[in-house]
């Protein structure tokens, strides 16, 4: 019973930025990374970036020294600072959290949330 809602997205001019916030809630008793992806018209989903609870950090190649990943663990929050926006980054873009369930087995689960549209255009 877990839920995940992006909020953030929207139009930019090449060149501008936004903060893309994703917030998990329900009966989580931990969560072990949370990561936004992203998927482009006729792309497969890619990996934008993702950040364990310890703080470790990824990124794809294309993203770096962009983007911004980072967390609030206290709210079940990620965001993704986003700079320097080029028409390429254009996407619908996905939260992705996984972690373990309050239940008697602790139950792994990963969820997707529905997706924030960024587009960036002239």
């Amino acid at each position: 019973q877990v839920q995940v809602v992006e909020s953030g997205g929207g139009l930019v001019q090449p060149g501008g930025s936004l903060r893309l916030s994703c917030a998990a809630s329900g009966r989580i008793f931990s969560i072990n990374a949370m990561g936004w992806y992203r998927q482009a018209p006729g792309k497969e989903r890619e990996l934008v970036a993702a950040i364990t609870s310890g703080g470790g950090t990824n990124y794809a190649d294309s993203v770096k020294g962009r983007f911004t990943i980072s967390r609030d663990n206290a709210k079940n929050t990620v965001y993704l600072q986003i700079d320097s926006l080029k028409p390429e980054d254009t996407a619908v873009y996905y939260c992705n959290v996984e972690g373990a369930l309050v239940s008697t087995t602790m139950r792994r689960f990963e969820v997707w949330g529905q997706g924030t549209l960024v587009t960036v255009s002239s």
